[in-house]
């Protein structure tokens, strides 16, 4: 009988985790393990297949990825590891592979360590080798239990673990990295927050600091620190850079980590986690901006009137604060009158009426003018009504919603104690599905159905305790965003004129009614602000 040729490949793996067992494991010392094997066994070595500082908890390795294509097109007939979790740490996937995909390609698998040789299937090791695996998935999710934990209550000490500080920020040398400000690039950031408190969107602060020739942060941390440049090499602000520059808490002087997470040891694809969940220390360092400044900004971000330009640049104080009373559209600006007058008029109309005519909606215009100077004088009048009788008004507001508040609070926490209890009945069930087929009480494609439909359900869960914990939050702090409110409005006791940044600070919406067909008729404007003081001012415009 022709005694086959066996062609190998060998495969070596170290993760970042194996690097703290020391030498045993290194690549080098698997290749002096594999190499005298194959040499002492009579295989003939095809190549060696390196993954250097990647899991084993999943197969989306290059060098592996190679391997097994090499395998299936006959390159090779034999794969020799030093050790089973050399090969993978995923129980599953490593049996798929022996007991399935390699028998059918003819490849023999051998790790050495173990005395698994699937030329021999009646070994013990062979029989052994599930149990094995799955020593080796929990050795991997343990570490990774581990390695989470430190890196949690580093994050809790202060412990700044990204490699290069946030823009506007320099890494002081000391053992926690602190964060210092950095005189050069710090008034680069706090312009960018008040240039967004003031009306002006994260594109147009984008080309604003790229005509000004102001180098980004990527461009900058190249420049100072030798930082490598994307492929374009551009290096330029983007909307997407001021956008993250706007919404990061390290400018306040405090410090959030842990912010991001993988969906398990498993699957590495990262996502980013409810902000509850960060790991947060507060007034870690010296803030570049301050706490009026954030929220004035964080406000605008939640505002429902993003502004759009027209053609000659302007943005108006009002545009997307507008909405039509009877069909709910955002009103549309639009130029109105001669062409010949030396300066435009601006009106503004319902979006449906001005597409479809008044088949969907009435008229509903109004010149930009006439409802920048109602607003106007309504911000006025109640600012000169709190000044003259704040604690009235805050108290008048503060019974009109306790009641509805208290109800509502009630009923949250009982909602969310029931989905909490659910999620942690939903973890013990996933749990025991797997304990079931590790031991081989249930078939793996039930175990699997089990698993995917618990995971469905508990994700949806997840979310909707976070929105509850959310409104929670928001309706512990109504009396506090009263206070605000009242301290923005008196700001603005003797303005002179309505701008974007007021209309930010303090308006929520303003809702239009339609043009009355009596003249005679009153048309009813709704100014609806931040904080609801509806109850107690309503404007009315007589036509």
């Amino acid at each position: 009988m022709k005694q086959k040729n066996y062609i190998a490949g060998l495969y070596l793996r170290l993760s970042k985790d194996d690097e703290r067992q020391g030498e045993s494991v290194s690549i080098e010392n698997q290749r002096l393990v594999l190499r005298k094997y194959a040499e002492d066994n009579g295989f003939q070595t095809y190549d060696e297949y390196i993954d250097d500082g990647v899991s084993g908890t999943t197969f989306d390795r290059p060098q592996v990825q190679r391997l097994l294509d090499d395998a299936k097109t006959g390159v090779i007939n034999t794969i020799i590891v030093k050790d089973l979790s050399r090969f993978g740490r995923n129980y599953i996937e490593d049996g798929q592979y022996v007991d399935y995909v390699f028998p059918s390609f003819g490849i023999r698998f051998i790790a050495i360590q173990d005395n698994v040789d699937t030329e021999n299937r009646d070994s013990n090791a062979m029989e052994m080798m599930p149990i094995m695996n799955v020593f080796n998935e929990w050795h991997a999710a343990n570490t990774s239990k581990k390695i989470r934990a430190v890196l949690r209550e580093k994050a809790k000490e202060g412990v700044y673990h990204a490699k290069k500080a946030a823009y506007g920020y320099i890494k002081a040398k000391d053992e926690k990295g602190t964060l210092l400000v950095d005189e050069e690039t710090a008034p680069v950031v706090k312009r960018i927050f008040e240039m967004y408190a003031s009306g002006i969107t994260p594109n147009q602060i984008a080309q604003t600091l790229n005509v000004e020739n102001v180098p980004s942060p990527e461009r900058y941390a190249h420049q100072k620190y030798g930082h490598k440049m994307n492929k374009d090499g551009l290096g330029l602000w983007a909307q997407g850079a001021v956008a993250r520059t706007l919404s990061s808490m390290v400018y306040l002087g405090h410090l959030p980590q842990l912010r991001t997470t993988s969906v398990s040891y498993k699957n590495h694809k990262k996502y980013v986690k409810d902000q509850n969940e960060w790991t947060i220390v507060y007034n870690n360092h010296e803030p570049i901006i301050s706490q009026e400044l954030w929220d004035k900004v964080q406000e605008r971000m939640k505002s429902v009137a993003q502004g759009k330009k027209t053609k000659s640049g302007l943005t108006h104080p009002l545009s997307g604060f507008l909405f039509c009373a009877d069909c709910g559209c955002k009103m549309k600006m639009r130029t109105f009158g001669r062409k010949s007058l030396p300066k435009p008029l601006y009106a503004f109309n319902c979006r449906t009426n001005e597409r479809y005519g008044k088949a969907l909606c009435v008229s509903h215009f109004i010149s930009a003018k006439a409802i920048e100077k109602i607003v106007l004088d309504d911000i006025r009048t109640m600012a000169q009504r709190i000044t003259l009788n704040e604690d009235a008004i805050r108290k008048e507001y503060i019974q009109h919603n306790a009641e509805f508040a208290d109800k509502a609070m009630k009923s949250a926490n009982k909602e969310l104690q029931i989905k909490r209890k659910r999620i942690e009945e939903l973890n013990r069930l996933i749990q025991l599905a797997y304990e079931d087929r590790a031991r081989g009480k249930m078939p793996e494609e039930v175990c699997f159905g089990f698993i995917e439909k618990y995971l469905a359900e508990q994700k949806t869960l997840t979310a909707e305790v976070k929105d509850i914990e959310r409104n929670l939050s928001e309706t512990e702090t109504e009396k506090q965003s009263a206070d605000g409110f009242i301290r923005a409005i008196k700001k603005y006791l003797n303005a002179p004129e309505l701008t974007r940044e007021m209309c930010y600070e303090l308006l929520d919406r303003v809702v239009v009614g339609a043009l009355p067909k009596d003249k005679s008729e009153e048309r009813t404007i709704d100014i609806v602000y931040k904080v609801d003081f509806s109850s107690v001012i309503r404007y009315k415009f007589e036509k």
